[in-house]
């Protein structure tokens, strides 16, 4: 009964230690910022779309009002006005195009230097990202090896434990599991040196009496927290 406990509690050492594995918490860790950093990837090829976008079309901007300058003023070199009115208004249409021109053109390296510092930004995060994932599939890696090593010693475990249930009556395994599943894992405890191993209480010198006059099959249990008490040769009776 006492193998059989102990290979209960390995089991359930080893089934709280797949659980707890550091290497699944990092890999759910990694997992989280894989989705965050390809969320602000997205975002960021976004922004720099509409920024090529924003770029394209002030350097349309930009060349239609040159080329219209650059007609106006080939026509004021021409001599092709001669109205003096009309000569004015060419002149003052082409001030007008020049100055248009040079705010367009602030604009237009206004967007440039956003679209540079986005498309950075892009690049930096595409490298982020790349390095999250390369992380992740090593942690996966490692957590996978060390769930494979915990499930093949558990499946050992198991093998010995069948074994050792093998020995003991079904009745007294039903209990047994019955006790285990409402005393956090132990159902069966040791007696040694007149202490239950259970809740490590000292029994009682009447409840030890009848302890020693009872049948060596008889099933006994611990006064004190109820666990199946098994007797060894240092039990103190």
């Amino acid at each position: 009964m006492l193998e059989v406990q102990a290979l209960d509690l390995r089991l359930d050492q080893l089934a709280h230690r797949r659980r707890t594995l550091p290497e699944a918490a990092e890999v759910e860790r990694l997992q989280s910022e894989r989705k965050e950093l390809e969320a602000a990837v997205v975002a960021a090829a976004t922004k720099v779309e509409d920024l090529t976008r924003e770029q394209s079309k002030a350097e349309r901007d930009v060349e239609q009002v040159r080329a219209r300058r650059e007609r106006d003023e080939q026509r004021l070199q021409a001599g092709q006005v001669a109205s003096p009115k009309d000569l004015e208004n060419l002149q003052h249409e082409i001030e007008s195009l020049t100055k248009r021109q040079s705010d367009l053109e602030d604009v237009q390296l206004e967007i440039m230097e956003r679209l540079e510092a986005a498309t950075a930004e892009h690049d930096e995060l595409r490298q982020k990202l790349s390095e999250v994932e390369s992380r992740l599939e090593a942690t996966e890696r490692t957590r996978d090896e060390a769930y494979a090593a915990i499930d093949a010693e558990a499946e050992n475990v198991r093998r010995d434990r069948a074994e050792a249930a093998a020995d003991v009556t079904d009745e007294l395994l039903a209990l047994y599991e019955k006790i285990r599943s409402q005393q956090g894992g132990i159902g069966a405890a040791a007696l040694r040196q007149r202490r239950c191993e259970g809740c490590r209480m000292e029994l009682d010198t009447s409840y030890l009496l009848k302890v020693a006059a009872a049948p060596p099959d008889e099933v006994l249990r611990c006064e004190e927290c109820r666990r199946i008490l098994v007797r060894t040769a240092d039990s103190g009776v």
